[in-house]
Parts: C-alpha cells; structure tokens; sequence
C-alpha cells in the first residue's frame, strides 16, 4: 500500500512527512504563548484616603461659601479644597432642588489667574445661582 502517491517497487519515499513537523511547531507556539506575561491594562488612579479625623465642609442646602486668599488657597464653607474636590461639590450642589446659592469671594490680592480657574470650575459645573460677595471692596473712591 503506497502513501501520497509513492510506488511499490521498494524505492524510498523521496516526500517528507509533515506530520511530526506540525506537530512540533504546534507544541513550540504554545509554550511561547504560555511564556508571554499577561498584558494588564490598568490606570492607576489615586483615590482619596477617608481618615476619620478630618471633616470635609459640608454642603448647605441654602448657601455655599467660595473664597480665594492672596496665596490662591480656594475655601468651600472656610476649609481649603483642590479644585477637584471643588468641582465634585459644585455637581452635588446641582443635584439639590432648589438649588442653593453660591457666593464667590475672591481677595482683592488674589491673582487673577486662580480667580479666573475657579470660575471656569463653576462655569463647568453648571452652576445657575452664583453672586459675587464684597465687591465693594474693589471700587475706587476718588
């Protein structure tokens, strides 16, 4: 009985025998596959670390106080907070029906360029009750 086409008169079959090949490479791409590390696609986000002790500003249901001091420290409610944690409760204050009013105060010291990233803070926020608080305190008497 002949393979692949080979002749019975007692000659060698001149065709190589794939088989144990395949079967070699298959074994070869599985032990690379084995060996390659796992591909892990993480973002590392830091996450805030709740410490009991300290006590975030509340936020008031009729009323929330933002100040700017002359080293550009922002205030929500006289506790200092980044502007992250501003614009969360700035969202949360948006949630509130009715809305509560948002007085901004900036220090006549204050630079100009931290005033004006808070107020796009709130802009984004989507705050609609917003007043700006002592404003007398920039006019000029001549």
């Amino acid at each position: 009985m002949a393979m692949s086409g080979g002749s019975d008169d007692g000659e060698p079959m001149m065709e190589m025998n794939m088989t144990p090949l395949i079967d070699v490479l298959l074994v070869l791409i599985i032990m690379f596959i084995i060996t390659i590390p796992i591909q892990t696609h993480a973002v590392k986000v830091d996450l805030p670390v709740n410490d009991p002790n300290s006590v975030s500003p509340p936020i008031d249901p009729q009323k929330n106080k933002v100040s700017i001091d002359p080293a550009g420290t922002v205030s929500w409610n006289g506790g200092a907070v980044d502007t992250v944690t501003l614009q969360q409760y700035l969202e949360q204050t948006t949630q509130i029906s009715p809305e509560p009013e948002l007085h901004f105060q900036p220090d006549p010291a204050a630079r100009y360029a931290k005033v004006d990233e808070v107020l796009a803070v709130i802009k984004r926020s989507g705050v609609s009750k917003l007043g700006f608080i002592g404003n007398e305190q920039y006019r000029n008497d001549f």
